[in-house]
């Protein structure tokens, strides 16, 4: 439980003008993020060259307004102000602490290469989209080389520390404080266990059914059902949206106007409400951010890993769970009436819970999910660090596949061409998914703890004690704690992926037979 903290009076014209000029550069900066959002969901193809110009000159001036020498005056002035300093963990405190770090991050980036950035990979988001759609990875290859080699000058602009790497700069913008070498050591002995959990599942011979999943569904059904769901479990249609991507995504503006896209199969509903209540998880913590502090850091997500903890929880420790489908089971016939009448809650709940080594993440289960964020992890640290090139991005991409995951990639649209990430040049960010699952696992079990009742709960379609519990002791905090400081004042432990092996080995042994 977090305990109250009084607010430091504040009587400084310094601490003022430092907030009013970042609340001015977010404002821009969310203006940005609609113009993205609008190229996924929106914008015609034509579009195209326009709006990257329109992103990178916004981008340029959201940098120069966050690195303008007046905000480095206005720091030095707060951080002089004993008011301030003297109580950490105050608001004040925060906004200044964080503020500072992302000044010194963003005074080290030329404004030409956050510009150049932008621009380049708004133009390789659409030549990913068209390359992916001939699954041919020549095509994307020039853009992937132009983008690593911008990443690499971010890098070298950041700077590393001496036992570190070029990586961790970049990944420290998703997750404060996160290095390769972290990383390395706790998926070396995660990878043992979840390839030995997989096999063990896989040689059983027994488990759920499929059926559920083979079912031809109409996508206008699909849409109405997952809408219920989500607004069932706390999202607000009122301050948001759902639309439809190529790659589901959750952006915004504020708190009031949150915007999330899912996808849909027409023989697979699970896909369609996995992944709504993934980007529903995303959705509640940026509807739950305090309206007061819009556009300062206590109105700002700690880091993408606790942001991916949300959508993890909602979508696997609620949305896979038994008591879930005991509520939501009677509901699949008012959607889609006999289309599923053949089916038993049984095989519904077996299969959303269907163990298979797959070729692409986003559609992987609970138990082989953490496998494909590996791959990833250790081809963007080899391309960083300049271990690897682009030519061998396929090569190795398909050889770690049957490595980790016993499975041969037949073409680039399955294999290396199937996230989003690299061409919006975001690199260092995908062992965030794997740290989100981690923290998932163990806030859950800490809620469980303190709701014992919690399952019953979701058997009644009750979500309301899960979701205040999560604004509570995450949502409203913004950014006053780091990621792991969080995760040990919530749960009283330190990160580890021991909850996340309980919850796995608990749930698939039993629905397995082994």
């Amino acid at each position: 439980m977090t305990t109250a903290i009084t607010a430091a009076p504040i009587a400084t014209t310094a601490y003022d003008d430092l907030i009013h000029a970042i609340k001015e550069a977010n404002l821009l900066s969310s203006s940005e993020a609609l113009l993205g959002w609008d190229q996924e969901t929106q914008m015609p193809g034509g579009g195209l060259e326009h709006r990257s110009k329109q992103l990178a000159q916004m981008a340029r001036m959201v940098h120069g307004m966050k690195t303008s020498p007046r905000i480095g005056e206005l720091l030095q002035a707060c951080e002089e102000n004993r008011a301030i300093t003297d109580e950490p963990a105050s608001v004040a405190a925060v906004n200044v602490r964080e503020i500072r770090r992302e000044y010194d991050r963003s005074t080290k980036l030329p404004s030409s290469l956050v510009e150049e950035l932008t621009r380049i990979s708004s133009v390789a988001r659409a030549q990913w989209a068209a390359a992916r759609k001939k699954s041919s990875f020549a095509d994307f290859k020039p853009w992937l080389e132009k983008i690593v080699k911008l990443l690499q000058q971010q890098a070298a602009c950041y700077g590393w520390a001496k036992d570190g790497e070029a990586w961790d700069a970049l990944a420290d913008g998703y997750e404060p404080g996160c290095t390769a070498k972290q990383v390395d050591e706790l998926f070396k002995p995660l990878r043992v266990k979840l390839v030995k959990l997989v096999s063990d599942l896989m040689g059983s011979g027994k488990g759920p059914v499929n059926a559920f999943n083979e079912i031809k569904l109409p996508i206008a059904d699909q849409e109405k059902f997952v809408k219920f769901v989500a607004q069932k479990i706390g999202f607000d249609f009122e301050r948001g949206r759902l639309d439809i991507s190529t790659h589901p995504f959750c952006s915004g503006t504020h708190c009031n106007d949150v915007r999330m896209t899912t996808r849909f199969h027409e023989n697979n509903v699970n896909d369609a409400l996995g992944s709504t209540m993934h980007e529903c998880g995303h959705g509640i913590y940026e509807q739950s951010l305090l309206e007061k502090h819009i556009g300062t850091p206590m109105g700002d997500s700690v880091s993408l890993g606790i942001h991916e903890s949300q959508s993890r929880l909602w979508e696997n420790q609620v949305g896979r769970s038994l008591p879930f489908w005991k509520w939501l089971f009677p509901k699949l016939r008012e959607y889609f009436g006999d289309a599923i009448s053949g089916l038993s809650l049984e095989q519904v709940y077996g299969g959303a819970n269907i163990v298979k080594p797959d070729l692409i993440r986003v559609e992987a289960d609970e138990a082989t999910y953490n496998l494909h964020i590996m791959v990833r992890f250790e081809i963007e640290r080899k391309l960083i660090s300049g271990d690897m090139s682009v030519d061998d991005l396929p090569g190795v991409w398909n050889s770690r596949y049957k490595e980790y995951l016993d499975i041969d990639v037949p073409d680039d649209r399955r294999g290396c061409l199937q996230d989003i990430h690299w061409s919006m040049a975001s690199m260092g960010y995908f062992p965030t998914y794997t740290l989100g699952n981690l923290y998932a696992a163990q806030f859950f079990e800490k809620a469980m703890q303190d709701i014992p009742d919690l399952y019953a709960q979701f058997g009644a379609g009750e979500f309301g004690a899960m979701k205040n519990w999560l604004s509570e002791k995450i949502h409203h905090q913004g950014k006053r704690y780091r990621a792991a400081d969080l995760c040990k004042e919530v749960t009283g432990q330190a990160p580890s992926a021991d909850a996340l092996m309980r919850h796995l080995e608990g749930k698939f042994r039993p629905l397995y037979g082994v």
